[in-house]
């Protein structure tokens, strides 16, 4: 396992799903972490992450806030940077989707998705940097996806372009803090079964998961730990000349030439 003792990390939408994964697989690996939560109802989850990791001997603290908002972007970095003294790894995992296509899609629901996704990389990036900067060392990690290449299977537009745009967000950053020790770069999980993806594949029709195996030569769902240990190793020290790339997590559903 990379050694991250020493390092501080947050991890955005951290409290289920493939952001707890990330939290309690950097925390064994060494890490501080903070875990991020939005709604009310998603405290305890974030609580039990929190658990784990202080279980490990680490630190941990919980920090409510929805990262295309602004103000709750600053706060929580400030929170941070105030408990911790530094913040060394940010993983920009939050991330909503829906189970809509185009046609009865909502200018609302678009919005939501985009807001989120890729608004909410862009602040926590931005405020996150001059914190990285003062010890010239930094690993800002996006949570991508297959669907940036395939597009979503099942017609979620909103998605897949925010997922898109994240890797060619993630190539810039990464030429723009380059020199300051900074890398960025992202992981693109598969089909990994999350509490998202198993309403959008098993609630809302059961044959849609057959489908997902189906197109995985692996012929099987991931789990959210095979993407939370491309984190690890992204965050980590040996990783510091990987920079602008993209990590392909998806059982070979997509193999790039």
């Amino acid at each position: 396992m990379f050694d991250l003792t020493g390092k501080v990390a947050l991890v955005t939408g951290s409290s289920q799903g493939l952001g707890a994964a990330m939290a309690r697989c950097l925390a064994e690996a060494g890490a501080d972490v903070a875990v991020n939560y939005t709604s009310e109802h998603s405290l305890e989850k974030a609580e039990k992450v929190a658990e784990y990791i202080r279980g490990k001997g680490r630190r941990a603290i919980i920090i409510r806030a929805d990262v295309s908002k602004e103000e709750d972007v600053i706060r929580m970095i400030e929170t941070v940077d105030k408990e911790f003294g530094r913040l060394d790894i940010l993983c920009n995992n939050a991330g909503v989707n829906s189970n809509r296509n185009i046609y009865d899609m909502t200018l609302e629901d678009w919005q939501r998705v985009q807001n989120t996704n890729i608004t909410g990389a862009f602040l926590c990036s931005k405020y996150t940097i001059p914190v990285m900067k003062r010890n010239h060392y930094g690993r800002i990690i996006m949570t991508s996806s297959v669907t940036a290449q395939q597009g979503a299977l099942f017609g979620q537009v909103h998605y897949a372009s925010t997922k898109g745009a994240q890797q060619s967000f993630a190539k810039t950053l990464a030429r723009t803090v380059a020199l300051d020790g900074i890398t960025v770069n992202c992981v693109a999980p598969g089909t990994h079964m999350t509490e998202t993806l198993h309403e959008i594949l098993v609630n809302s029709d059961p044959h849609r998961l057959d489908a997902a195996i189906e197109r995985t030569p692996m012929g099987k769902i991931g789990t959210c730990e095979d993407v939370a240990y491309a984190v690890v190793y992204l965050a980590s020290e040996e990783a510091g000349y990987v920079t602008g790339a993209c990590i392909d997590v998806n059982g070979g559903c997509y193999m790039r030439s």
